[in-house]
């Protein structure tokens, strides 16, 4: 039976740790919110946004990203969503805001069955309207060309590796989208920033397309220097 399933019919056990009765327990929920702040990898790529995160990929927000992502958990989109959402207020305080998904490569959302990234974006953009920030979601980055997995990339291959590898979609009269409006500001999410390989590209698509991106909130950030951690894109 998916694990998708399993959670609508079993109790719920916390993906932090294992314990029953809740998809995260409080203790949990506490360190996977932890301390939004301003957490740059070291060192970081060229044209990387200034990077916030709600918490290390460490403990809690490893275990929950991981069971999210690569174990069908997706009930687990509503707590990490909020602390995507925290981590966007923080870093743009009350202005309004574009959040704007990394998406995922063809292959990764056949194998899971969706966009995991995109599904976080879209629950913490109502996260913050419920709390009063005007926020909209704008999937104007797409996948250029096929890239490797970046799992035991070094950074520079990182880098060469997705050069290039993303665009931002135009409407039928060639416009980006967003751009006949006012945006706010404009920020990248993903789950994990690793080496910033990944947010750096994707920020210099949109910097290509005349779309200003200062910033970008993930819900975690790796503690290891220009280290890889097995299966994650950063």
């Amino acid at each position: 039976m998916p694990t998708a399933l399993l959670d609508l019919v079993l109790p719920s056990r916390c993906a932090g740790c294992d314990a029953p009765g809740a998809l995260v327990c409080s203790r949990c929920a506490a360190e996977l919110h932890g301390e939004p702040e301003r957490r740059m990898p070291d060192p970081s790529p060229p044209d990387l946004p200034e990077c916030w995160s709600a918490t290390a990929y460490a403990s809690v927000a490893r275990r929950a990203i991981v069971a999210y992502k690569e174990r069908g958990r997706t009930a687990l989109a509503h707590p990490l969503a909020g602390a995507l959402a925290l981590t966007v207020a923080a870093a743009a305080g009350s202005t309004a805001v574009t959040l704007v998904p990394v998406p995922s490569a063809r292959p990764a959302r056949r194998h899971r069955g969706h966009d995991p990234v995109n599904r976080l974006a879209e629950l913490a953009a109502a996260y913050l309207r419920a709390a009063g920030w005007p926020a909209t979601v704008d999937r104007m980055l797409l996948h250029r060309r096929r890239v490797a997995d970046q799992a035991g990339l070094s950074s520079l291959q990182r880098g060469e590796n997705l050069a290039g590898a993303f665009r931002v979609a135009a409407d039928r009269n060639g416009a980006v989208p967003g751009s006949w409006d006012d945006p706010g500001v404009v920020v990248l999410v993903d789950d994990i920033v690793t080496t910033g390989a990944t947010l750096a590209e994707a920020a210099r698509a949109l910097r290509a397309a005349g779309v200003t991106v200062p910033l970008a909130a993930t819900i975690a950030a790796t503690r290891r220097r220009d280290r890889i951690l097995h299966g994650h894109p950063g």
